[in-house]
């Protein structure tokens, strides 16, 4: 490995480390905010389940995509590796400073902007895969949208299971039958596809690494339409605290979804600094190092905490209580592994902000802080041109003494 690789792949990490803290608050603001858990037992507990995602995702869909967000035959020779230099340093900047102010943006965002800006200001428009960039761009809007409508449907549910309404127990049913059917089609049998024989020992270990997260997705629903029905039987009391139970589910499954989606983005730069550094030909050819060193970087960012951005995820939108974090989280949860498995890179800050104000609208759409919110959604619209402007600004003070 030539230096300069070596000190592209070390700022991919420290981006890695970066966005763990920058989104902590992403998978522990409601989980604090109710108080279910201390600040620090909440940062331990998300850090543990970014890493548990190595072991859950294995297909790196999202890695793929983020390393073919630019087009290797459209950078020349070294060309590629001061692209990617300068794509993490505008990354790192734009995430730091949206930290200090206490800004919420998409760390996921900020690195596909920068990764394109820099490749267009070496190559032009041609040099970055502009399928890629629409799609994520799309998701600026899509991704919190959908977790505010499942997060409002939710807590609608489990506001009508509390009522003894008829029609909660009606969606708890329908949910339990979703979830077999979903189930029967979306699990991976096929020997010949798994590579495997049937009756081998490693059938089965192939066959539960390739499916996990979908029956872990089917867990996690199950277990809400089981509670649902259940619900009507409790005093608020009781519910309180059985949701208070639900929502370190809830905030694991989402700190899943949150290292599984994250994580693949540096996964993605530092593979395509492989195969423009000549360590490797393609994404297929990536060393277990990288998954390893990418997931354990993000779960040691979220230790971390960022303290800034959990005030403002956590209370400045709206107060959330127990169920509610529950809703929230589940929604958010689904909403990543659905993501992960369509190869698109969302933001888990877009996806958990848009569950947020989705539990706060239930009450009323005064509940939530539209101003706050607004604020919000600028930092979004702006992170992904910003990001790219900076990337190309750095790109062509490095060209000066390169």
């Amino acid at each position: 490995m030539t230096t300069f690789l070596i000190v592209v792949i070390a700022l991919a990490l420290i981006f890695d480390y970066i966005n763990g803290f920058h989104d902590a608050a992403n998978s522990i603001a409601t989980v604090v905010s109710t108080k279910v858990l201390t600040p620090f037992q909440a940062v331990l507990w998300a850090a543990l389940f970014n890493s548990v995602a190595f072991f859950i995702f294995k297909d790196h869909g999202v890695a793929d995509t983020v390393a073919k967000t630019v087009k290797n035959d459209h950078i020349e020779g070294g060309n590629m590796m001061i692209v990617i230099f300068s794509g993490l340093i505008a990354a790192i900047a734009w995430n730091l400073l949206t930290w200090w102010f206490g800004i919420p943006s998409s760390s996921s965002h900020t690195l596909i902007g920068g990764f394109a800006g820099a490749a267009i200001a070496n190559g032009g428009f041609d040099a970055v895969n502009s399928s890629i960039i629409i799609k994520t761009a799309s998701f600026i809007v899509l991704a919190p949208v959908v977790g505010l409508i499942m997060a409002f449907i939710m807590s609608v549910w489990f506001l009508n299971s509390f009522k003894k309404r008829w029609t909660s127990k009606i969606m708890g049913v329908v949910v339990l039958i979703g979830v077999a059917i979903f189930l029967y089609y979306s699990l991976e049998t096929d020997p010949a596809k798994l590579k495997s024989h049937y009756d081998s020992y490693a059938l089965k270990v192939i066959f539960f690494s390739k499916n996990f997260k979908w029956i872990l997705l089917a867990l996690i629903l199950s277990t809400m339409a089981i509670f649902s029905l259940y619900l009507s039987t409790l005093n608020a009391h009781r519910s309180n605290q059985w949701f208070k139970r639900l929502q370190l589910i809830s905030s694991a499954a989402f700190s899943i979804g949150h290292g599984g989606n994250d994580a693949q983005k540096v996964m993605g730069i530092i593979t395509a600094a492989l195969i423009a550094g000549g360590t490797i030909k393609e994404f297929s050819e990536m060393p277990n190092w990288v998954p390893i060193s990418c997931y354990a970087a993000i779960g040691i960012g979220t230790m971390s905490g960022g303290w800034k951005i959990i005030k403002t995820m956590g209370t400045r939108i709206t107060k959330v209580t127990p169920f509610e974090g529950v809703a929230a989280e589940t929604a958010g949860a689904l909403t990543l592994f659905i993501t992960e498995a369509l190869k698109i890179p969302v933001s888990t800050t877009h996806t958990i902000t848009g569950a947020i104000i989705g539990v706060g609208a239930t009450k009323r759409l005064s509940a939530v802080r539209w101003g706050v919110t607004i604020n919000l959604i600028w930092a979004w619209v702006l992170t992904i041109p910003i990001s790219g402007l900076l990337a190309a600004g750095v790109y062509f003070v490095v060209k000066l003494f390169w």
